[in-house]
């Protein structure tokens, strides 16, 4: 709407259009005309601006507020001790830190120590602080490792500031499964969320009522089987692992049959899991054809004759006919025929010797690298201490000899079986016998904090490292899991280790001063660790 505006000289009659376009153009160019016609001055463009703007601000309706938001959800858990709360502000303010070079330094890494710190505040069931919670957050955005710990010591409180910010989604995507527990109880509510609700609704509905009622999970995942897409059926069908039962098998054998490779590969390898499935005795059908005692000369070996073709049957139960490059078709087949045979198979086909016995055995033609492996990925299936024991051996005795695999990752998943005194003891050897080198995958199977032989192993293999005058940056993989997982008790016994070493005759230049930083490093990493604990458990300074 035009303006008059009176100004030193005639009135500027002019629309905030008008005035916009020449003040962009020049008034030379676009001059302002008064009522009369004639061309304003320059100054009154300001002038008529100015009084368009008051009328302009004068017609403004009030805008309508923003409706706040549902109020943040109770955190009912207690407070963190004021210690513990000062602690994780440090830890929090560090983890955005430049670093200053790397691992050098005598100084804790304290962003390693984050998830030790929620696991610990996680385990005496704090709730995060409230002016802490967008921190937490933005630290579990950059690491994924964190998320777990972040979000379930963030609580209800973190999922409500999470659903404020975009840059947070994460969160809700992680804590969807959680986000609607069901009554399971209800029957109504069970069918209304399984038919009209998110797939991670879908999973979590599914796992938790098969927690409850194993038999009325897989009538629910029946339902709509055929009518679910491949990749759901996969996870739906994953879930069966939780209570996994002989009542699963008849779902799992027409699981047998279904369109997608990877469903029909996960239905074999769940009954399989099954010693007395149909599955199962097919299988050791098949694999007891080509594996059998030979007495020939009186002591006892292990004959193999490796399948000549893999027929349909053996693709419906799950052995995949195709092998990776560098395999050969014959040993790819009998590895996966083996693998899924009951283990106690054996000890009746070889006259009730047990597991150890049966590894020891020769085994002919060379085979003995692809049976023992096959038995070791049965161990590792059927999660059976004796046998992982049985292909494990001696820890002093060298990988490449040794009964089962030289592999340390399937060494890693044998003793993963393993109770975990059992297992620490096992690497303790491992390590006193072989060094730190190989060591570092088996390490990482043990529990925290690691077990006092366990321990000892390490730092004596560390002291002989550093008295061999090597550089400990070769083993700076184990000294990261020393820090996290030595028990903080062993601080004072170590303190010892930190001064600066004479330097032996071919030394590498430096190393012992490289060695000193390190344990000094260590030192200090455990002895904050037991301060951690005590400010967790209210014993710290207030």
């Amino acid at each position: 709407m035009p303006i008059t505006a009176t100004t030193t000289g005639a009135p500027v009659n002019a629309s905030w259009e008008d005035l916009v376009t020449s003040a962009v153009l020049g008034t030379d160019r676009r001059p302002l005309r008064t009522e009369g016609g004639a061309s304003a001055a320059p100054s009154a463009l300001l002038d008529a601006a100015a009084a368009h703007t008051v009328r302009r601000r004068a017609a403004l309706r009030p805008a309508t507020g923003a409706a706040l938001p549902t109020p943040a959800p109770a955190d009912l858990r207690p407070p963190l001790p004021a210690a513990a709360h000062r602690r994780l502000a440090q830890l929090l303010a560090d983890r955005s830190a430049q670093p200053g070079g790397g691992r050098r330094g005598s100084a804790p890494d304290l962003t390693e120590l984050i998830p030790q710190w929620l696991t610990s505040a996680g385990a005496h069931g704090y709730r995060a602080p409230s002016e802490l919670l967008p921190a937490l957050l933005d630290a579990a955005r950059a690491r994924t490792d964190l998320r777990p710990h972040v979000l379930a010591f963030a609580g209800p409180r973190g999922l409500w500031l999470a659903s404020l910010n975009p840059e947070w989604r994460f969160a809700l995507r992680a804590s969807m499964r959680d986000a609607r527990r069901p009554d399971t109880a209800d029957p109504g509510t069970v069918r209304l969320l399984w038919e009209e609700g998110l797939f991670a609704e879908r999973v979590a509905l599914l796992g938790a009522v098969r927690d409850q009622d194993p038999g009325g999970a897989r009538s629910l995942l029946a339902s709509t089987w055929s009518s679910e897409r491949a990749e759901d059926r996969l996870m739906f069908l994953d879930s069966l692992r939780s209570g996994l039962s002989g009542d699963d098998e008849a779902f799992l054998e027409e699981a047998l049959a279904d369109r997608s490779r990877n469903v029909r590969a996960t239905a074999a390898e769940l009954l399989s899991s099954l010693p007395g499935s149909a599955l199962a005795r097919r299988m050791a059908d098949r694999a007891t054809s080509c594996v059998n005692p030979d007495r020939t000369g009186g002591a006892v070996s292990v004959a193999v004759e490796a399948p000549h073709e893999c027929d349909a049957a053996m693709q419906r139960d799950g052995v995949v006919p195709v092998p990776p490059s560098g395999r050969g078709e014959r040993s790819w087949w009998l590895g996966q025929l083996v693998e899924a045979t009951p283990l106690g198979v054996w000890r009746e086909r070889f006259g009730g010797r047990a597991a150890h016995e049966l590894v020891a055995l020769p085994v002919a033609d060379g085979w003995a690298g692809e049976l023992h492996a096959a038995w070791c990925r049965a161990a590792v299936r059927q999660r059976d201490p004796d046998w992982a024991r049985a292909l494990l051996g001696a820890p002093s005795t060298p990988p490449a000899n040794g009964p089962g695999t030289a592999s340390l990752a399937e060494r890693s998943k044998l003793l993963a079986i393993l109770p975990p005194p059992e297992r620490a003891l096992w690497v303790s050897g491992f390590i006193a016998a072989h060094g730190l080198s190989e060591a570092f995958q088996l390490l990482g199977v043990c529990s925290v904090p690691w077990e006092a032989p366990l321990g000892r192993s390490v730092v004596d293999a560390l002291d002989i490292a550093r008295d061999a005058g090597s550089y400990p940056w070769s083993f700076s993989g184990v000294m990261g899991l020393a820090e996290r997982c030595l028990n903080p008790a062993e601080a004072d016994r170590l303190a010892v280790l930190t001064t600066t070493p004479d330097e032996p005759e071919g030394a590498s230049p430096g190393a012992g001063g490289y060695w000193s930083e390190a344990f000094q490093r260590l030192v200090s990493t455990l002895r904050l660790r037991a301060a951690m604990d005590a400010e967790l458990s209210g014993g710290g300074a207030g």
